[in-house]
């Protein structure tokens, strides 16, 4: 008699369980489904390569002897006051509204205390992160919701936001329960009522009229704030080239491991390139412009330690941004809070319905009960604390490499450990002096 036990009955790759779960939830709802993070799914990035270090043919640095600077200057093209950085990592654009008030005091205060900006993100400036941000990026978004002159004059830099990573052509949401009084009159919302932001400026249809709106804003603050503009991680060479063209002082590129408080499923899983694979069509174009490093690049995306920013840099990038990591050092996703995101249906570290305004951690949510549990002066702390960590991980790769400044690190310095990494990343595979595409082979 065969004993051999049964196995256990094979589900199709195709139709898995959780593909069968979202068919029979939109079966039953008629609506697609809306949720917060970035994609979800493997694609490749940073973990695919590896520096080579120094060893007889490079010499490293002494770890404590011997200096590895991490300084950037942003906006140094055409702006009469650039944005001089301690450290190469920002803070990207998050809304007051998609964010409690409390949560864009802490991103200020730890932005202030590690020596680098943070950004406003939709929906206007707030007194708590304009009064606590030492450098602040004014993002104008399609929507100009709270946009104004006087805020454009009292941020130290403006981001023209074209596209973000988990959305390349789409706009924002923010649902009803979390438009409060305040939210809507910075917005001029009724309150209470979802609203869904403009996947398009108003101003223009193309790269020739953003050159107008450019020198428009220029005019506006007497040539002296640094014009960011930011896209998604799309057709990133000609975006890039494109945002030059039309006058731009840094361009911000966003991939596709980007997060968002709220757009379609479909859309972050779906729609954009790998941040890894968008850096090097970025520099490329610049390179091709002879505006490397005139123009700046900051690389956005599913940043979450020192080697990221190392390796990113290493690409041809001159500072990173951070917006999902940035939560979480404040406490998003929490396992304190573990009882609570099971009554919510889900589990620490999975929480992602963001645009519910139900966040325990009162991170993302307008809920005064909720938004009252972050603590800014410490959520500030914890985020100083992880910004300074990454960037003494960014400088002891550097500095292994023997490099005295993080900007030193260059593709050289890397190789792949996969042929999708060595192709989009342009470095050998780990073994050889190839990559496919290399010219010549």
């Amino acid at each position: 008699m065969d004993r051999t036990p049964p196995t256990e009955p094979r589900q199709s790759w195709t139709f898995s369980r959780e593909v069968n779960s979202e068919i029979r939830r939109a079966a039953e709802t008629g609506i697609y489904d809306i949720r917060g993070g970035g994609a979800k799914r493997r694609v490749p990035h940073f973990d695919d390569l590896l520096f080579l270090g120094a060893s007889m043919s490079r010499y490293p640095l002494e770890g404590y002897r011997e200096k590895c600077e991490t300084s950037v200057t942003l906006g140094t093209r055409f702006a009469k006051k650039p944005i001089e950085l301690k450290i190469p990592i920002t803070i990207a654009g998050m809304s007051f509204g998609a964010l409690s008030g409390n949560a864009k005091e802490a991103l200020g205060r730890g932005a202030t205390l590690a020596g680098t900006s943070t950004t406003t993100g939709d929906g206007g400036m707030t007194e708590e992160e304009r009064g606590h941000s030492e450098k602040l990026v004014y993002q104008y978004l399609p929507s100009r919701y709270g946009m104004n002159p006087d805020d454009l004059r009292r941020a130290d830099a403006i981001e023209i936001v074209v596209g973000q990573g988990a959305k390349p052509g789409g706009g924002g949401m923010l649902l009803g329960q979390k438009i409060t009084e305040r939210v809507a009159g910075m917005r001029d919302l009724p309150q209470g009522i979802d609203q869904r932001s403009a996947c398009r400026h108003p101003d223009w249809t193309g790269p020739d009229d953003l050159e107008i709106k450019i020198l428009e804003i220029r005019e506006i603050t007497g040539w002296e704030k640094p014009i960011y503009v930011k896209v998604g991680g799309a057709r990133p060479y000609y975006d890039t080239a494109l945002a030059v063209k039309a006058g731009a002082d840094v361009v911000v590129l966003d991939g596709m491991q980007g997060g968002t408080a709220a757009t379609q499923d479909v859309f972050i899983e779906h729609v954009g390139q790998p941040t890894l694979a968008c850096i090097r069509p970025a520099v490329q174009a610049l390179q091709d412009l002879g505006m490397h490093r005139e123009v700046q690049l900051v690389v956005s995306g599913g940043i979450r330690n020192g080697a990221d920013v190392a390796k990113a840099l290493a690409l041809g990038a001159d500072a990173v941004s951070i917006g999902t990591a940035a939560l979480i050092a404040l406490g998003d996703n929490d396992p304190k809070w573990e009882d609570e995101y099971r009554k919510l249906g889900t589990t620490a570290g999975a929480y992602d319905d963001w645009h519910e305004g139900r966040d325990p951690a009162g991170i993302t949510t307008q809920d005064p009960e909720l938004a009252a549990r972050l603590d800014p002066v410490e959520g500030g702390r914890r985020l100083r604390n992880y910004l300074n960590v990454m960037t003494l991980e960014c400088q002891t790769l550097a500095r292994a490499c023997g490099k005295s400044h993080v900007h030193n690190l260059e593709p050289e310095d890397l190789c792949a450990l996969t042929m999708e990494a060595a192709a989009m990343a342009r470095v050998p595979l780990a073994g050889t002096d190839w990559w496919p595409g290399k010219p010549g082979f």
